[in-house]
């Protein structure tokens, strides 16, 4: 599988720009004469690149394009919302030109905010919170009720909600917003409701970049609330600094109802809906996952994970919530495991971005596309297993790529 990795990526290198026909504009992000060719991912290629190549870039930028870069990127740092969204949206777009123009943005503002940490002692200004449970756990009351308080404290506070899509129409009802109603009018606070678009980590391709974007326009707390459909919440802890479990109390075995490496990946866990009648089995749930959680091996040496009840209709409990989350952030950064956590996953968002790259030229390449149809149909019929189907792929993949190089 390795030597097949190697020869996808040796294929990539030529075939991206020699094989594929060239668009009319080129994306020179880096310095040279390479021009990139490659009319959909051109641009992913070249994520992270320095400010001297970002330079040159806007050097090919037409007038317009430059003009709306920089209204975007001044608009962005003084804080505007509306071109905070507009830029959350050029990042979104699907159209090959504009993807270009949004890295550019990007390459601004990542300039930017580290201009700023720098200037802070090389500390993250921003506090960055993912948040997932089971439907119905009060994800979204939860989120108003700690955004308001969080807000009236003086803190901006950045929501982005990811629902998901439709499998059959691609729909998706991004009815968070609706459902945060006294946040959403909140000067200090901005809510980016986005469909998840089939992407199975339970948050878009771009949640990352826009925590980015939310940053930049000067938003220290920037809670990301995901689908909670299992094997989402590994996606969402990869680009958080804080990973919060949301669980409803009365829900029947929560234990076995929630799977063991979502546990795993909690920084805290939090019983909501702790009031009235469901006080009892609230504090029953927190007994049973605070002893769970003392078996489990530490994701930190700064921090254990704890387990607190809340209730976002009586208020009950959100304060210390907000005091824990608090407390794990200075623990963190004192250590300076929250820092090293972001350089951590800054890789992983890298390689998850190059798989999905390297997957799409694997399925257009020739051979493949050619065999595709043919191999499927045996498989439905069961004249050949998936295992060989897949290897046959390969072997035509690898076959014309070393005949190429």
């Amino acid at each position: 599988m390795r030597r097949f990795g190697l020869a996808l990526l040796r294929h990539i290198s030529y075939s991206s720009f020699t094989h594929v026909p060239p668009v009319p504009r080129t994306c020179c992000l880096q310095q040279g004469t390479l021009t990139v060719s490659h009319p959909i991912h051109s641009c992913h290629h070249w994520r992270g690149l320095g400010s001297t190549a970002v330079s040159q870039h806007i050097q090919d930028l037409s007038g317009p394009e430059q003009r709306l870069v920089n209204k975007l990127y001044d608009g962005l740092i003084s804080g505007q919302r509306a071109s905070l969204a507009e830029s959350i949206t050029l990042v979104e777009t699907q159209h090959p030109r504009k993807k270009e123009l949004a890295q550019v943005l990007l390459q601004r503002v990542l300039a930017h905010r580290k201009e700023q940490e720098r200037r802070n002692g090389g500390k993250p200004l921003a506090f960055r919170v993912g948040l997932s449970g089971p439907p119905g756990a009060g994800k979204s009351s939860f989120i108003e009720v700690v955004g308001k308080m969080l807000t009236g404290h003086g803190h901006k506070v950045a929501v982005l909600a990811v629902d998901p899509s439709s499998c059959t129409t691609g729909g998706s009802l991004l009815g968070d917003k609706t459902r945060m109603t006294e946040l959403s009018r909140d000067m200090n606070a901005f809510i980016r409701p986005s469909p998840t678009s089939g992407t199975l980590g339970g948050v878009t391709r771009t949640t990352n970049e826009a925590i980015v974007l939310c940053e930049g326009a000067g938003y220290d707390i920037v809670l990301v609330e995901t689908v909670g459909v299992g094997q989402s919440e590994f996606a969402v802890a990869d680009m958080v600094d804080m990973f919060v479990l949301l669980i409803p109390p009365a829900g029947g075995d929560e234990l076995q109802g929630i799977k063991r490496g979502i546990i795993e990946r909690a920084d805290l866990v939090v019983v909501t809906k702790s009031d009235g009648d469901l006080v009892v089995p609230a504090r029953r749930i927190q007994a049973e996952y605070t002893s769970a959680l003392k078996l489990l091996r530490r994701q930190s040496k700064s921090w254990n994970p704890k387990v607190v009840r809340a209730s976002s209709q009586t208020f009950e409990g959100i304060p210390e919530v907000w005091g824990k989350m608090e407390s794990y952030r200075d623990a963190m950064l004192t250590s300076g495991e929250l820092q090293g956590r972001r350089r951590a996953q800054q890789k992983v968002w890298m390689w998850s971005l190059i798989q999905e790259n390297v997957l799409w030229h694997f399925q257009n390449h020739p051979s493949v596309r050619d065999s595709l149809p043919r191999l499927e149909e045996r498989v439905t019929r069961g004249a050949i297993s998936p295992g060989l189907a897949a290897d046959l792929l390969i072997k035509a993949f690898s076959t014309t790529t070393t005949t190429t190089t």
